[in-house]
Protein backbone atom coordinates (compact mmCIF):
# COMPACT_ATOMS: atom_id res chain seq x y z
CA UNK A 1 0.00 0.00 0.00
CA UNK A 2 2.64 2.25 0.84
CA UNK A 3 3.98 2.16 -2.98
CA UNK A 4 3.92 5.64 -4.74
CA UNK A 5 4.63 6.01 -8.40
CA UNK A 6 5.88 9.54 -9.36
CA UNK A 7 4.93 10.25 -12.86
CA UNK A 8 7.67 12.72 -12.94
CA UNK A 9 10.43 11.06 -11.66
CA UNK A 10 10.02 7.82 -14.02
CA UNK A 11 12.19 7.74 -17.86
CA UNK A 12 9.28 6.42 -19.71
CA UNK A 13 7.38 9.92 -21.01
CA UNK A 14 3.46 8.88 -21.96
CA UNK A 15 3.24 11.71 -24.70
CA UNK A 16 6.04 13.91 -26.61
CA UNK A 17 5.84 17.41 -25.97
CA UNK A 18 4.39 19.59 -28.11
CA UNK A 19 5.82 21.30 -31.66
CA UNK A 20 5.54 24.34 -32.58
CA UNK A 21 5.99 23.60 -35.99
CA UNK A 22 3.46 21.53 -36.38
CA UNK A 23 1.17 24.39 -34.83
CA UNK A 24 2.90 27.25 -36.99
CA UNK A 25 2.40 24.85 -39.98
CA UNK A 26 -1.12 24.64 -39.14
CA UNK A 27 -1.95 28.31 -38.63
CA UNK A 28 -0.40 28.67 -42.06
CA UNK A 29 -2.85 26.22 -43.94
CA UNK A 30 -5.42 28.12 -41.89
CA UNK A 31 -4.30 31.37 -43.00
CA UNK A 32 -4.14 30.39 -46.60
CA UNK A 33 -8.03 28.33 -46.00
CA UNK A 34 -9.37 30.86 -44.46
CA UNK A 35 -8.14 33.56 -46.14
CA UNK A 36 -9.81 32.22 -49.36
CA UNK A 37 -12.72 31.30 -47.82
CA UNK A 38 -13.54 34.61 -46.42
CA UNK A 39 -12.97 36.08 -49.91
CA UNK A 40 -15.77 33.13 -51.29
CA UNK A 41 -18.18 33.46 -48.52
CA UNK A 42 -18.28 37.18 -47.50
CA UNK A 43 -15.32 39.49 -49.70
CA UNK A 44 -12.15 39.80 -50.93
CA UNK A 45 -11.48 42.59 -48.29
CA UNK A 46 -12.70 40.43 -45.31
CA UNK A 47 -10.41 37.43 -46.83
CA UNK A 48 -7.48 40.05 -47.22
CA UNK A 49 -8.66 40.97 -43.12
CA UNK A 50 -7.75 37.19 -42.28
CA UNK A 51 -4.43 37.29 -43.98
CA UNK A 52 -3.31 40.15 -42.66
CA UNK A 53 -4.59 39.01 -39.23
CA UNK A 54 -3.00 35.88 -39.62
CA UNK A 55 0.31 37.53 -40.27
CA UNK A 56 -0.06 39.68 -37.05
CA UNK A 57 -0.40 36.60 -35.22
CA UNK A 58 2.83 35.49 -36.94
CA UNK A 59 4.78 38.64 -36.10
CA UNK A 60 2.98 38.09 -32.15
CA UNK A 61 4.75 34.72 -31.76
CA UNK A 62 7.75 34.92 -33.31
CA UNK A 63 8.28 38.35 -31.00
CA UNK A 64 6.56 36.59 -28.12
CA UNK A 65 9.36 33.44 -28.55
CA UNK A 66 12.49 36.07 -28.97
CA UNK A 67 11.16 38.03 -25.94
CA UNK A 68 11.08 34.69 -23.53
CA UNK A 69 14.23 33.34 -25.06
CA UNK A 70 15.97 36.00 -24.07
CA UNK A 71 14.67 35.86 -20.16
CA UNK A 72 15.50 31.96 -20.12
CA UNK A 73 19.02 32.95 -21.91
CA UNK A 74 19.96 35.25 -18.79
CA UNK A 75 18.69 32.76 -16.17
CA UNK A 76 20.64 29.86 -18.07
CA UNK A 77 23.87 31.91 -17.94
CA UNK A 78 23.32 31.84 -13.97
CA UNK A 79 21.69 35.90 -14.42
CA UNK A 80 18.96 37.34 -12.84
CA UNK A 81 16.41 38.15 -15.86
CA UNK A 82 15.53 41.73 -16.29
CA UNK A 83 11.68 40.60 -16.93
CA UNK A 84 9.89 44.20 -17.14
CA UNK A 85 6.85 44.11 -18.05
CA UNK A 86 6.96 46.73 -20.57
CA UNK A 87 7.88 44.53 -22.72
CA UNK A 88 4.96 42.35 -22.95
CA UNK A 89 2.57 45.78 -22.94
CA UNK A 90 4.35 47.34 -25.73
CA UNK A 91 3.76 44.41 -27.68
CA UNK A 92 0.10 44.25 -27.47
CA UNK A 93 0.10 48.00 -27.40
CA UNK A 94 1.80 47.74 -31.00
CA UNK A 95 -0.77 45.08 -32.55
CA UNK A 96 -3.80 47.21 -30.93
CA UNK A 97 -2.19 50.47 -32.94
CA UNK A 98 -2.09 48.18 -35.68
CA UNK A 99 -5.64 47.20 -35.33
CA UNK A 100 -6.50 50.50 -34.82
CA UNK A 101 -4.91 51.73 -37.80
CA UNK A 102 -6.83 49.65 -40.41
CA UNK A 103 -9.91 50.43 -38.46
CA UNK A 104 -9.12 54.26 -38.27
CA UNK A 105 -8.99 54.62 -42.17
CA UNK A 106 -11.17 51.30 -43.08
CA UNK A 107 -8.68 49.73 -45.04
CA UNK A 108 -9.97 46.26 -43.60
CA UNK A 109 -12.91 45.00 -41.66
CA UNK A 110 -11.96 44.35 -37.82
CA UNK A 111 -13.33 41.24 -37.84
CA UNK A 112 -11.67 39.56 -40.37
CA UNK A 113 -8.24 40.91 -38.81
CA UNK A 114 -9.66 39.31 -34.95
CA UNK A 115 -10.71 36.47 -36.58
CA UNK A 116 -7.18 36.22 -38.65
CA UNK A 117 -5.53 37.44 -34.89
CA UNK A 118 -7.09 34.40 -33.07
CA UNK A 119 -5.79 31.50 -36.12
CA UNK A 120 -3.13 30.96 -33.66
CA UNK A 121 -5.66 30.04 -30.83
CA UNK A 122 -7.44 27.84 -33.26
CA UNK A 123 -4.27 26.09 -34.48
CA UNK A 124 -3.70 25.13 -30.84
CA UNK A 125 -6.91 23.71 -30.69
CA UNK A 126 -6.20 21.73 -33.68
CA UNK A 127 -3.11 20.23 -32.71
CA UNK A 128 -4.77 18.94 -29.48
CA UNK A 129 -7.47 17.45 -31.06
CA UNK A 130 -4.47 15.92 -33.44
CA UNK A 131 -3.09 14.84 -30.38
CA UNK A 132 -5.75 12.98 -28.98
CA UNK A 133 -7.11 11.53 -31.81
CA UNK A 134 -3.05 9.80 -32.48
CA UNK A 135 -3.16 8.56 -28.27
CA UNK A 136 -6.72 6.89 -29.07
CA UNK A 137 -5.56 5.56 -32.01
CA UNK A 138 -2.35 3.63 -30.75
Amino acid sequence: MSEETDPAGSDQQLTTPPRNERILLILAVLSVGGSIAGAAAVSARFGLAILVGCVLAFVNYYWMQRSLKKIFGEVREGEKPRFLGTGYFIRYLVLGCVVAFFYALDLLPISGLLFGMAGFGFAVLIEGLLRVIKSRNG
